[in-house]
């Protein structure tokens, strides 16, 4: 199956109305997602060559917008993606999210600072509690601002420093159920000097 005709099936599947409606809406989401080079091409498998990893994800991402959704939550979509195609990936998100109006939501796990400075809004969880909730660009002054401040080095990716300040998070949160249960502590500073 090509890229076209896996969106065409959706179309077909999702969408009310006549074929060429449907039709327009499948060649909007290929313009869309940058597949035009490859909508003739087989999307492939293990066994099969086919389009990229970022092809086939933009793929997978067109088949859940084939609806037209006003909001888009996504798990993870720059897994198993080098740097360039994941930017891409998120690029084309972020475009999809100012031209049309639409929500995007994303995890995510250590994006490159690139992909980091796209997010207009982060949430940060440590042990399933939120830690942070606002606009990323303001997320590194916050941790600064702390009573305990959490400095995030010059020139080092935020997603990086966060990711490690996360780890210490949930083991202190950790070691504050422990100190409730009588447990024995382990200070935050135990837990740098092992990192």
């Amino acid at each position: 199956m090509t890229v076209r005709e896996c969106l065409e099936f959706a179309a077909k599947l999702k969408l009310p109305g006549e074929l060429p409606h449907k039709i327009a809406r499948v060649n909007k989401l290929i313009h869309d997602l940058k597949l035009t080079k490859c909508a003739n091409t087989r999307i492939g498998g293990p066994l099969v060559k086919g389009v990229s990893g970022g092809e086939r994800k933009r793929t997978s991402i067109g088949v859940e917008l084939i609806t037209d959704p006003s909001l888009i939550f996504l798990d993870e979509p720059t897994t198993g993606l080098d740097s360039f195609t994941a930017t891409n990936v998120m690029e084309i998100l972020g475009d999809l999210a100012r031209k049309d109006g639409r929500t995007v939501i994303s995890t995510i796990h250590q994006p490159n600072s690139d992909i980091f400075e796209m997010f207009d809004r982060l949430m940060l969880l440590a042990k399933g509690k939120i830690i942070y909730f606002n606009e990323a660009r303001l997320s590194v002054e916050y941790f600064a601002q702390q009573p305990h401040p959490e400095v995030c080095p010059d020139l080092s990716n935020p997603a990086d420093f966060f990711m490690t300040m996360m780890s210490i998070e949930s083991i202190e949160l950790d070691a504050e159920t422990q100190s409730q249960t009588g447990a024995v502590l382990v200070t935050k500073d135990q837990i740098e000097q092992e990192y």
